[in-house]
């Protein structure tokens, strides 16, 4: 049992006066948005991270996210409430420090917390009393108090709870939403003790409209597991719909526009060509790995990342398939891939089921280009392998035996592409609005 708690009061009282300081380890996706949100409310912001050129970056005012526009991190530049650095030393100059680091599997598909460790040692030996650590990345239940904290507490000789502030909130960012951003979406909050909860509400609670406190650190990230994991195992089920359908003869789009019309009961998903993005085909697995601790199987968990795993692997079949109708093999057939980035408008990535699709189209013998109006070069984790974005000319278009559309990004004209193209493999329903040259469209 602790102690005594070290009292949150002074620290939300900086909060309130907008003078404590905020930190914000790792400026990616999630990151940069968020130390922008705190500086924007008046907050002087600190970003660490390891990458000179992101830092070089931010400090110009220069936004190397395509969703997230330079103009705004330029005045904030310019006003010197936003800055930058690789030197983490400079954690102690804040007063609450918020990590925002990735969380990857391992190639055994076990959860990788090599980010969040070094993140911890890195600030450790800056740490004070009166600090307040939050945890953002999403993870399995237990690594705030399992992992993190004994980090924080070996190398600086602080205690959570009692010398300074520990917390969980799990990121929710969806990239190129206008809808909802930073601001607008709900903050899941836990807290090693109730003090550390105070502290993180008010945090929070300065910056984004509206905080949901829980009771711990374990219920933070098990519910951001608990909603990526819905998002999953749904997805998953469209997906093995698309097959049945395509087997039955139907467009399962379709399907899935008539069921959404009842006004209670159903929640629409879409199939696709696989998961992407660095948070639905990976935390599931967090869960997974973390059950078996507990002697539990998560048969529908894994189940679903089985289907999802396995659709690229259909979208080749129902490639091969295609072009097999129009009497063309798919070794030495040049097929022009349609989006890269793992869903539309946006430049991410991370995870993008496109990639296995290309390799495994060339694994076949099948010649491959790209075009991704977001994603100049794509490069695939697995090999290293690279690829370079080729123009959306009508000559590529009309050269190809098949364009395959794996991201439906928004600024295409998916009618021109059917005009001109001989055959077109479309897995995201990207030609429904497409009336003439119907007989050329395969669904996938």
């Amino acid at each position: 049992m602790l102690q005594r708690e070290v009292p949150a009061s002074s620290l939300i009282g900086k909060i309130r006066a907008k003078q404590a300081v905020v930190g914000v380890i790792g400026l990616g996706y999630v990151g940069l948005p968020l130390g922008m949100a705190f500086a924007e409310e008046g907050f002087p912001t600190l970003g660490l991270d390891v990458d000179r050129k992101k830092v070089a970056s931010i400090n110009r005012g220069e936004s190397y996210i395509r969703h997230i526009e330079s103009a705004p991190l330029q005045q904030l530049a310019l006003s010197k409430k936003f800055e930058a650095t690789v030197d983490f030393s400079r954690a102690k100059e804040c007063d609450a420090l918020i990590i925002c680091v990735p969380t990857p599997l391992s190639e055994a598909r076990e959860p990788d917390l090599t980010f969040v460790q070094k993140a911890g040692e890195a600030i450790a030996p800056h740490l004070r009393p009166g600090h307040l650590v939050v945890l953002e990345s999403t993870t399995y239940p237990g690594t705030t108090d399992e992992v993190l904290r004994p980090i924080l507490e070996k190398v600086s000789g602080l205690k959570a709870g009692r010398d300074f502030h520990l917390a969980f909130s799990p990121e929710r960012e969806d990239p190129a939403n206008g809808k909802f951003t930073t601001r607008r979406i709900p903050k899941v909050v836990g807290g090693y003790t109730p003090s550390c909860l105070d502290a993180a509400t008010a945090l929070y609670g300065s910056v984004i409209e509206k905080v949901v406190p829980v009771s711990s650190t374990q219920v933070a990230e098990l519910a951001k597991l608990l909603e990526n994991i819905f998002r999953s195992v749904n997805i998953a089920l469209v997906n093995e719909m698309k097959m049945l359908c395509d087997r039955m003869g139907l467009d399962v789009w379709e399907v899935i526009d008539a069921a959404a019309t009842k006004p209670f009961g159903f929640m629409p998903f879409y199939p696709g060509p696989g998961l992407g993005g660095h948070c639905i085909p990976i935390d599931p697995f967090y869960l997974t790995w973390k059950a078996r601790h507990f002697e539990f199987s998560t048969r529908f968990i894994e189940l679903a990342g089985e289907i999802n795993s396995n659709m690229p692997y259909y979208v080749v079949t129902r490639t091969i398939e295609a072009l097999n109708s129009h009497e063309k093999s798919v070794r030495g057939a040049n097929i022009l891939v349609l989006g890269v980035a793992y869903k539309k408008d946006v430049d991410d990535m991370r995870e993008s089921p496109a990639v296995r699709v290309i390799e495994l189209l060339e694994g076949k013998g099948a010649k491959i280009s790209y075009h991704d109006p977001y994603v100049p070069e794509a490069e695939s984790h697995r090999s290293g392998k690279k690829w370079q974005g080729v123009a959306l000319t009508d000559e590529a278009i009309a050269n190809a035996d098949a364009v395959l559309v794996l991201t439906d990004h928004t600024n295409v004209d998916y009618q021109g592409v059917v005009r001109k193209a001989k055959l077109v493999i479309d897995t995201r329903n990207a030609t429904r609005g497409v009336t003439a040259g119907r007989d050329k469209v395969v669904k996938a």
